[in-house]
């Protein structure tokens, strides 16, 4: 196998500090340079839809609940476990591209809903179709096999950290 960016680190620490078990430096900081290559090529994606991660998050959050597709701010914010300004700024650009739009909870009068209006209802089925497609991309350098192993670890390791 070819060696990568971080086998030159960790045969740099072990050439330094023999004495350290260096191994999870390997997973971790492959995952760390893993997150950004994915980042990258899925705001690529995204941009072409003129959203951001976060942007396109909300949409395909209202969307895939969905009809009517809508859900109070503090609902939003616990999904994508943001903080409640974040949320706010993202909705407010959503709403001024038109969207989503807010309008008030029949079930609590000081309350608001996040809706998808029609143009947001078709810009994230548009955006998701690509996005699956761009996400089969990105992982193509595996078999399915590899791939089906990868999902059950990572499940695994963010079970330890989520349970």
């Amino acid at each position: 196998m070819k060696a990568d960016p971080v086998d030159a680190i960790l045969a740099q620490w072990q050439k330094e500090r023999p004495d350290l078990d260096v191994s999870p430096m390997g997973i971790i900081g492959r995952m760390t340079r893993l997150a950004k290559h994915l980042e990258r090529g899925l705001q690529e994606t995204f941009a072409n839809f003129d959203l951001n991660f976060g942007e396109f998050d909300v949409l395909a959050t209202l969307r895939r609940t969905g009809q009517p597709y809508q859900l109070s701010p503090t609902e939003l914010f616990n999904t994508m476990m943001v903080s409640s300004g974040t949320m706010t700024h993202r909705i407010d650009r959503l709403e001024q591209a038109d969207l989503v739009k807010r309008t008030p909870d029949p079930t609590d009068r000081r309350g608001t809903l996040i809706q998808l209006t029609d143009k947001g209802f078709n810009v994230i089925e548009k955006a998701v179709e690509a996005h699956v497609a761009n996400e089969h991309r990105l992982l193509s350098g595996l078999e399915e096999a590899e791939r089906q192993a990868l999902d059950q670890l990572l499940h695994q390791l963010l079970m330890s950290f989520e349970e």
